[in-house]
């Protein structure tokens, strides 16, 4: 057997990319979504992807601060979905959202400030909202996420469905 270097042994291994993201809520269930500038016209949850080398937690806390102008510290983990590769290339992705603590629409009035050019609108969306809204996977990911929240739990899912259940 040939023992490779390090960094071309690592060179062979699978590649796959990072995200994270923080879960807004108020006290009637809603979630705050975002209206990205770009893409297939879904709406999805404030945050994005991870730098190389970067903590989730500080992806999250870093996407929030870029995408709606909040300084917050994410809580606890809630879910962290596996998404297999892409029919159009992109690699699998493994996706971390956490807890990004409870928002008003007055404190959002007043305190959100979207990325100009990358976010065109904020909304605190309804569960019956999320699934015309965001797409399935997505939709399937923030009932996860709403699940944990109120289970005080911690969620683990493929594309968005608990392993063995759908």
């Amino acid at each position: 057997m040939t023992h490779l270097p390090p960094a071309e042994y690592y060179a062979t291994l699978p590649r796959h990319i990072g995200g994270a993201g923080a879960i807004l809520h108020d006290e009637h269930g809603r979630i705050l979504l975002v209206e990205p500038a770009y893409g297939d016209g879904h709406w999805e949850i404030p945050g994005g992807a991870m730098d190389d080398g970067e903590y989730p937690w500080d992806t999250a806390r870093r996407e929030v601060r870029e995408e709606l102008g909040l300084d917050l510290n994410p809580g606890r983990l809630l879910v962290v979905d596996w998404v297999p590769p892409q029919t159009d290339g992109r690699p699998a992705l493994a996706n971390y959202l956490f807890d990004g603590g409870p928002v008003t629409e007055t404190h959002a009035h007043r305190d959100i400030r979207l990325a100009a050019g990358e976010l065109t609108a904020w909304h605190l969306a309804t569960p019956a909202e999320w699934d015309t809204l965001m797409a399935p996977h997505m939709a399937r990911r923030l009932h996860a996420c709403a699940k944990a929240l109120a289970d005080h739990t911690t969620a683990y899912l493929h594309h968005g469905l608990v392993p063995g259940h759908g």
